[in-house]
């Protein structure tokens, strides 16, 4: 069975994204060779790669025309994206489910021998980590507190206790936090 893990890069102040949808302008805080070859290791670990509706908007706008190693691997991986909205999608590998996520995670969860990750996706994590279906939170704390915008979290979540796996500084001041979710009782 694969794992599910998330992925993000948060402010020091616990925002994913600024006032706007898709202000990352930010993210350049984190970007070195260091942090590059982690996202790369990532990514060839992975077996596919999940979003809901507004991320995958927003990634597939970028990736879709991006080159280098990384580009290669966000267009070849299989994607599965969330939404009850759309009608369709135009990305490389891209699969619609407009079903109960929870139900379809667990199916490709069980299919799955490597890792699966979900990137951004604030609303589809929530409906997940209820569920229990979240293995593993990844998060590339960024150094820098931006002021204001969308929290990855805290969107209807009651208390969720995390296990801290491991965490790993990288010289540009990121620290790479890896959580695993203790199931809800």
């Amino acid at each position: 069975m694969g794992r599910l893990i998330e992925w993000n890069v948060i402010s020091l102040d616990g925002y994913f994204e600024g006032e706007k949808s898709w202000d990352l302008d930010w993210h350049h805080t984190v970007l070195s060779d260091e942090f590059h070859a982690f996202a790369l290791e990532q990514l060839r670990g992975a077996e596919a790669l999940l979003f809901g509706r507004v991320t995958y908007g927003g990634m597939a706008a970028y990736w879709k025309t991006a080159t280098g190693d990384i580009a290669e691997y966000m267009n070849k991986l299989p994607k599965y994206v969330f939404s009850r909205k759309l009608h369709q999608v135009d990305w490389a590998n891209a699969t619609l489910i407009g079903s109960d996520p929870a139900e379809a995670v667990r199916n490709i969860k069980e299919k799955a021998t490597r890792d699966l990750f979900v990137f951004g996706s604030g609303r589809l994590l929530e409906g997940l980590l209820k569920t229990n279906l979240i293995d593993e939170i990844r998060l590339a704390l960024a150094p820098v507190v931006i002021g204001g915008g969308t929290t990855l979290f805290g969107r209807g979540l009651s208390r969720v206790r995390m296990n801290l796996i491991e965490s790993k500084p990288l010289k540009n001041g990121c620290v790479i936090l890896r959580y695993e979710p203790l199931l809800a009782q």
